[in-house]
């Protein structure tokens, strides 16, 4: 076979390959929208068949994202839960073109509501104890590295060195889903409901018992490169209640480039992607708002320098996971944390 055969069929080959994984990637995109459209709205009953108790369940969209909550009442409250998600959305949603931090983003000066103060305060709490990990400003940067709103690109050393010192844009994501579980909390207990469990894209409150008068089991998904999400295997489960728990990785948002990968997770005192062995970060903390933003910032500081502030902050606890010098998946837990 001649060379020019050789190329004709190798450029054949390559050309049904690519087609394939369009198509792959396609269906799975659809089946996914197709999981998400069904989950939009749906409420039911579970009863104790020992107790007789009666626990709604409720699950919708919101924040981008499916959130399910499991409640002891007699009295559906999704409507009123979704209008206290609702109020979370129009302080901190960059994708709300009418919430408080997009007015802010585009250079107005709205009125700032206690909600807005309460989280934009813990958030610098968290960069102050995690020394820079935490930091709200940290938007353009993550734009420019490819993971935000814009198309996936390579920002030059200039351009890294420019944005850290020029930033303006203020990015709640990786506080407002934990503040929105902490908000429904509030709800319900004003409501006298003690038994529940709320989940909004991973980030996690219960108290009181399951349907099952049992505490609560949630699990951890092992983490592995799976950027579509399909696989769902647990890493581990937790058993916990009156807490709250946040879970952050970059095992699933990544792309290569150049043959190296670039995680999500921008370190904001550098400007770059982290390049560490950490891959997820749980944290318990008995406010969501605090763990999710913890969790965060571990994944910015990495195995090692989590544990030190861990020491510092007995108040919280961590499940990490991460890759040894072989990549074999490794794990490393507070004492006193209950897993099965």
């Amino acid at each position: 076979m001649s060379d020019e055969k050789r190329k004709r069929l190798k450029l054949l080959w390559q050309g049904i390959f690519l087609a394939l994984l369009i198509v792959g990637t396609i269906y799975v995109a659809r089946q996914r929208r197709s999981e998400a459209g069904s989950q939009e709205k749906s409420s039911y009953i579970v009863q104790n068949p020992r107790t007789g108790s009666i626990f709604q369940k409720d699950q919708g969209l919101i924040f981008g994202t499916v959130y399910h909550v499991t409640y002891q009442s007699k009295e559906n409250l999704r409507s009123a839960i979704e209008a206290e998600l609702k109020k979370v959305d129009s302080e901190f949603s960059m994708f709300n073109e009418h919430s408080t931090v997009s007015a802010i983003n585009r250079g107005e000066n709205p009125e700032r509501s206690t909600m807005f103060e309460e989280v934009y305060q813990l958030a610098q709490t968290v960069n102050e104890e995690t020394e820079g990990a935490f930091d709200i400003t940290v938007a353009p940067l993550v734009n420019a590295w490819g993971f935000g709103f814009k198309h996936q690109q390579m920002p030059t050393p200039e351009q890294v060195d420019s944005l850290l010192k020029i930033r303006s844009q203020l990015d709640f994501s990786a506080i407002a889903k934990g503040y929105g579980s902490d908000m429904v909390a509030r709800l319900l207990r004003t409501k006298g409901i003690h038994n529940f469990m709320i989940e909004i894209g991973g980030e996690v409150v219960v108290e009181g018992k399951n349907p099952n008068d049992d505490n609560w089991h949630i699990g951890i998904t092992k983490p592995t490169e799976d950027s579509l999400q399909v696989n769902s295997e647990l890493q581990a489960v937790m058993n916990i209640t009156d807490m709250a728990m946040a879970t952050s990785g970059n095992y699933r948002n990544f792309y290569y480039k150049g043959g190296r990968k670039y995680a999500h997770t921008i370190d904001p005192r550098t400007g770059y992607p982290v390049q560490h062995s950490l891959l997820s970060a749980t944290v318990v903390a008995k406010s969501c708002a605090v763990a999710d933003a913890y969790a965060t910032s571990f994944m910015v500081l990495g195995l090692e320098k989590s544990k030190m502030l861990l020491a510092r902050h007995p108040e919280l606890k961590a499940y990490l996971i991460y890759s040894d010098e072989k990549g074999s998946l490794k794990e490393w837990k507070s004492q006193g944390l209950r897993l099965e």
